[in-house]
């Protein structure tokens, strides 16, 4: 797709350099027909510049819910009978969630990644936007059901953690950072959920909930593709399936 040229003009060169790289990244989607429409869901990754930087919006999910309570996430969640496809999926649930207006033409959609497999065996299709109005953000509410925060980070921070330094962030030793480490901790552990394959954890330091898992996990995807390069810290633990097909074939899901 084009953006508006006044929307691209306006933004930084280095963010203008990230969404022309997202922009332009193929990938082959998957056939998902042989999946229940159950088991698909789709999250919404909306960039948009403040400071000359692009910042990401995220959610902490409220702690009465069954799953995830209290984690970081994307707003997203599963495919409803009536949605056309997973782009529209993504932005129903971010109109549900946060009240981000439907049909905005301050919201372009850059590209749709290839899926995840959650824990839960969901298969999770990332859609990306890009938000030309930061006005709009100050606009959002959270669902009281859902939804406990809602919050932002630089992406680029996601690649080097130290960038995240300048943030309001959360209170070392409080229980949005038990751990040690100052703004990235890993860790590497065989999952039960995943047959026992090997998993390297990724949790970053932020102003609110940590970011984690496969929320982490899409913003590293969505972070390289954008900027064009690997993270500071090692990505992967030695042995851990990498990719969609991997991991449906470990959990016995179609491919």
């Amino acid at each position: 797709m084009q953006l508006p040229s006044a929307a691209v003009e306006e933004l930084s060169p280095t963010s203008r350099a990230a969404i022309e790289r997202l922009l332009a990244s193929k990938w082959d989607p998957p056939d998902l027909t042989a999946f229940p429409r159950g088991r698909l869901a789709a999250v919404l990754v909306l960039l948009y510049e403040e400071a000359g930087e692009l910042r990401v919006l995220l959610t902490t999910r409220s702690k009465a819910l069954r799953t995830h309570a209290g984690q970081t996430a994307f707003p997203g969640g599963r495919a409803d009978d009536a949605d056309t496809d997973l782009v529209q999926t993504a932005f129903r649930e971010a109109h549900e969630e946060v009240a981000l207006p439907l049909n905005s033409p301050y919201i372009h959609t850059l590209a749709t990644l290839p899926p995840f497999v959650s824990l839960h065996k969901l298969v999770v299709t990332p859609v990306v936007a890009l938000l030309t109005n930061p006005a709009l953000i100050d606009s959002l509410r959270a669902s009281q059901d859902e939804v406990a925060a809602i919050f932002s980070h630089p992406l680029e921070a996601i690649l080097d953690p130290t960038l995240a330094r300048k943030e309001a962030l959360v209170a070392r030793g409080s229980e949005d950072w038990i751990y040690d480490t100052e703004l990235h901790n890993t860790t590497v552990s065989s999952v039960a959920l995943l047959n026992n394959a090997v998993y390297r954890m990724h949790r970053f330091r932020s102003t609110a909930s940590p970011i984690k898992g496969l929320t982490a996990d899409i913003l590293i995807l969505v972070a390289e593709t954008a900027f064009g390069r690997a993270p500071v810290y090692e990505r992967w633990a030695e042995g851990q399936p990498q990719g969609f097909a991997a991991y449906c074939q470990l959990l016995g899901l179609p491919q």
